[in-house]
């Protein structure tokens, strides 16, 4: 499949990314302000200041591949993202909102089993 997928591990930039960066500027935001490692298969999500375009890099094991996104009106939710050890993850479904313009601070998800995958 082409995009990110339920897979991946999903990490947010907590800050605005000037998006004249392409593949090389937001590997270096990765290494040196998230303190991760580009090439690990994780999603890296980077938003502009106006919140009006969202970027997302993924190493594919050969390559990058970059997702973007502009919306023509509106802007992107940005959600709070706290730094507790350089980690900034969030996860699929939380992607989603974000893409499809919902808050998801106040949304209170309902208890599911969780199947372990060996």
């Amino acid at each position: 499949m082409i995009g990110p997928t339920p897979k991946h591990t999903f990490y947010l930039c907590d800050v605005a990314v000037d998006f004249r960066k392409g593949f090389d500027g937001l590997s270096g935001m990765i290494q040196d302000y998230m303190g991760r490692n580009p090439l690990d298969g994780s999603a890296y999500i980077f938003m502009n200041g106006s919140r009006n375009r969202i970027k997302i890099l993924i190493w594919e094991g050969d390559g990058f591949m970059m997702c973007y996104k502009r919306l023509e009106k509106g802007t992107f939710d940005h959600p709070i993202v706290t730094k507790d050890g350089g980690d900034y993850q969030i996860n699929y479904d939380h992607l989603l909102m974000i893409m499809k313009g919902i808050k998801w601070e106040k949304i209170e998800r309902k208890r599911r089993l969780e199947m372990l995958s060996y």
